[in-house]
């Protein structure tokens, strides 16, 4: 289904983004590693290049909107197309709302969602162009539908992606573009392994009741989500053609959130 087309994924030099784009490297995709670490971007490509794909490295601050255009524009330039948009990059701050610096909040909230709409919107202009339609995917995250404590902007970030992904999936279904977001659980990727410590020290309770007593609690089986796991959801989403699920959102949390 993805023999051929071309896939840009932000973040995705590592963690959940790197497997993303190792698996849509084994369906055939060119692929696009955009990452604001431009080595670990290259490394990113290279080993799926040894490992017999197609991959090209992207240096990109989702934030900045030249560097957003240019690099799309690149994408374009060597692969033809852009066919599949997987908007990821991410970060995460730890604090009650009455300790949280203005901007962090103000800097978690650009790379969120200013990011996901200035790749949405290159992505998008090229879509439309072309005239093959496409598929944008949001990393969103269980807290796209609920919150937690300490999380205020990340809440709120993910939230807002869900908006943006249903005003995309409507203006996008004339050109046959859709939108979808994959909602993890806890993910053990960097990002989560830096907030055991932050909230183990925040609530005032051990790293490992952290994970027992607050990441995984309403989970059925104890696990983490994989990076596998929501690789194989982004695939599904991807390769679905019709317009039948554009809009939805789809939580991969080993029951944590259950819609």
């Amino acid at each position: 289904m993805l023999q051929g087309k071309t896939v840009i994924i932000t973040g995705a030099a590592s963690g959940i983004g790197k497997k993303i784009a190792q698996v849509f490297a084994k369906e055939n995709a060119n692929i696009a590693i955009a990452d604001l670490n431009m080595q670990e971007a290259e490394e990113t490509a290279k080993l799926i290049q040894t490992a017999g794909g197609k991959a090209m490295a992207v240096g990109m601050d989702v934030t900045n909107e030249s560097q957003v255009d240019s690099g799309i524009a690149e994408v374009v330039s060597t692969f033809g197309s852009i066919d599949v948009l997987i908007s990821n990059a991410g970060v995460q701050y730890i604090s009650p709302i009455e300790d949280l610096p203005f901007n962090e909040w103000k800097k978690l909230l650009a790379i969120h969602l200013d990011g996901a709409f200035l790749t949405t919107r290159a992505c998008i202009r090229s879509m439309y162009k072309q005239g093959q339609g496409g598929s944008i995917i949001y990393m969103g995250s269980v807290h796209s539908h609920e919150a937690s404590l300490l999380k205020a902007p990340y809440v709120t970030a993910k939230h807002g992606l869900i908006g943006l992904c249903k005003v995309v999936a409507k203006e996008g279904a004339a050109h046959n573009v859709r939108a979808n977001v994959i909602c993890p659980g806890f993910v053990r990727t960097p990002l989560v392994e830096k907030q055991i410590p932050e909230q183990a020290k925040d609530l005032g309770i051990s790293e490992q009741d952290v994970i027992k007593k607050v990441m995984l609690k309403d989970t059925v089986d104890g696990e983490f989500t994989t990076t596998l796991d929501v690789a194989q959801v982004a695939l599904f989403f991807a390769s679905f053609n019709s317009n039948a699920l554009t809009g939805q959102s789809l939580v991969v949390s080993h029951g944590w959130y259950m819609q």
